[in-house]
């Protein structure tokens, strides 16, 4: 392999993973209704991928260019979620069942939280649930803090979809958590 061949390599496998990272995060922000920023992704994306695309396919007659073309895209995967995971756009509604729902709202409230908070009847006796509407990077911290209080709560963490915008700007006036 000379030294062309070798720069190429690594030139496509680069350009495959920015390309496929772009489209990881774009198709994310497409779920959560961020048409701007998804937009901006899209543009260079499809450029990034023409170019790759177009150097692959120009030079067949270099197998090697092929196998740089999959190993970019499988590390643009990789990277793309973890990327995605670390920015950890848009909010996530916390469904917390305990059976200290006294104890668990007065913590969470104190922590900066805002809670809705309704009781509830088991089989096995009263509990209450606990909602909160959180910017998704702290759903990991609010669980902890949950745990922290009652190491038998149950968490259940949704995506939030908006439907009526304006009753939401109204309801969710909340302090972000740095």
């Amino acid at each position: 392999m000379n030294a062309t061949v070798f720069v190429t390599f690594w030139l496509i496998v680069l350009a495959r993973i920015t390309d496929v990272t772009l489209d990881t995060i774009r198709t994310v922000a497409v779920v959560q209704g961020r048409r701007n920023f998804a937009a901006v992704l899209g543009f260079f994306e499809a450029v990034v991928y023409l170019c790759a695309v177009a150097k692959v396919l120009l030079n067949m007659n270099h197998p090697v260019y092929a196998l740089a073309y999959g190993l970019g895209y499988a590390s643009g995967t990789f990277l793309g979620i973890t990327i995605e995971q670390h920015l950890a756009f848009g909010d996530q509604l916390a469904t917390l069942v305990t059976r200290k729902g006294v104890e668990l709202s007065r913590v969470l409230r104190v922590a900066g939280y805002r809670l809705a908070e309704v009781k509830a009847h088991s089989r096995d006796g009263d509990l209450t649930i606990l909602y909160a509407e959180i910017p998704r990077r702290q759903a990991k911290n609010l669980i902890q803090e949950a745990v922290a209080v009652d190491d038998n709560c149950f968490c259940i963490i949704n995506n939030v979809h908006v439907a009526q915008s304006a009753a939401r700007r109204s309801l969710s006036r909340r302090p972000r958590k740095g």
